[in-house]
């Protein structure tokens, strides 16, 4: 009998196996709407060329592209027998609680037996079923949990390479773009030529990138200093990127978004909002805060730790039409009086140029 290969935390060898997948299947089955696929959605964004197929058995559409707005024609598929060659299936969904559909147990021991590898950024751990286990050890697939992690290490606040640039992704809310826009940034000064990369401090972004720390897992006193050993592993570079999580008026994620603030030390601050959200996401009883508010409480809770300073907006324009979405970046071009930009409508290149002048600054 094989054993199975299990990664029981999201180290940087798990992250590595993440790179090894090159033919994924994406697993939305029942649930591939744009609010809970939003793992998918990204994968289909950003790992276009390693996914054959989303799984779910009741489309009405045929490809990705027409479901999801993404992929292209990546096929839908009813059953993993369609996709013989496949290495890995990833889960693709994010629910509210973070925990496994029921209905979804016969396709994952299914994937097993195929010796699949099966990806999941869940708060349930795969690791802790033991039909699972059991499942990975008879096939020699791997159970591989992205929010698992074992990191216990306390910040100590020591300054990082003189010449790495941090910019850190903060928001009004959660889920409403920072991962895109740090995503779209980091993308966009590699194609000028900067040394960048992109630091994830979520499952998806880990799921994509293959780097990063499952934040929202981590113990809280050690928050800090997780990110801030991530900063310094890979401070050769001259930007990093970090991506944001939740709000700081957040009445539920705060502590999270000032552990990442803290523990990063950023130089600069990209803000995120999604036009025409009035109230804290899933909690409609909570008005947000305002834009000013906000950034008066970002900067000054940033430069508590470091030198710190708001350098650019992104808009997430979603639901606005194409007219009313250049309308709300001028808007908030007017409101801001700093670059602003939708970095899927109109490119991220307002933020690049702040972020190479924001290192002119810091190296003055």
């Amino acid at each position: 009998m094989k054993t199975a290969v299990i990664a029981e935390s999201a180290n940087e060898s798990a992250a590595h196996r993440l790179r090894e997948h090159h033919r994924i299947v994406l697993l939305t089955d029942g649930y591939s709407s744009p609010f809970l696929a939003k793992t998918a959605i990204s994968m289909l964004r950003y790992r276009t060329e390693d996914v054959v197929a989303v799984l779910e058995s009741n489309a009405e559409t045929k490809t990705a592209q027409e479901t999801f707005n993404a992929g292209g024609d990546i096929p839908l598929v009813a059953d993993l027998a369609q996709v013989p060659d496949a290495d890995a299936i990833y889960i693709g969904i994010a629910p509210p609680g973070g925990n496994l559909p029921p209905a979804w147990r016969p396709i994952l021991i299914e994937a097993l037996r195929r010796n699949l590898d099966v990806v999941s950024g869940l708060h349930d751990f795969l690791v802790d079923d033991p039909e699972l286990v059991k499942a990975a050890e008879q096939s020699g697939a791997r159970l591989i949990d992205v929010r698992r992690n074992r990191y216990r290490q306390i910040a100590d606040g020591q300054p990082f390479r003189e010449g790495c640039v941090r910019i850190h992704a903060v928001g009004q809310d959660c889920s409403l773009g920072k991962m895109v826009a740090s995503l779209e940034l980091d993308a966009g000064l590699r194609r000028r030529g900067q040394s960048s990369a992109f630091i994830a401090t979520g499952q998806t972004g880990i799921m994509v990138s293959g780097l990063g720390v499952p934040i929202d897992c981590v113990v809280a006193d050690f928050v800090n200093g997780t990110i801030e050993r991530f900063v310094r592993q890979n401070q050769e570079h001259d930007f990093l990127l970090i991506e944001g999580q939740g709000s700081i008026s957040h009445p539920a994620y705060s502590a999270v978004t000032l552990g990442l603030l803290h523990g990063a030390a950023p130089d600069g601050l990209i803000y995120c909002y999604e036009a025409g959200r009035e109230h804290v996401k899933g909690l409609n009883n909570i008005p947000l805060r305002t834009h000013q508010e906000l950034l008066k409480a970002y900067e000054t809770v940033a430069n508590l730790r470091h030198p710190c300073r708001i350098i650019g907006v992104a808009v997430n324009t979603r639901t606005l039409s194409h007219e009313a979405a250049l309308a709300e970046l001028e808007r908030a071009r007017e409101e801001f009086q700093l670059p602003v930009c939708d970095v899927y409508r109109t490119g991220a290149d307002a933020l690049v140029d702040a972020a190479i002048a924001l290192r002119q600054e810091v190296l003055a």
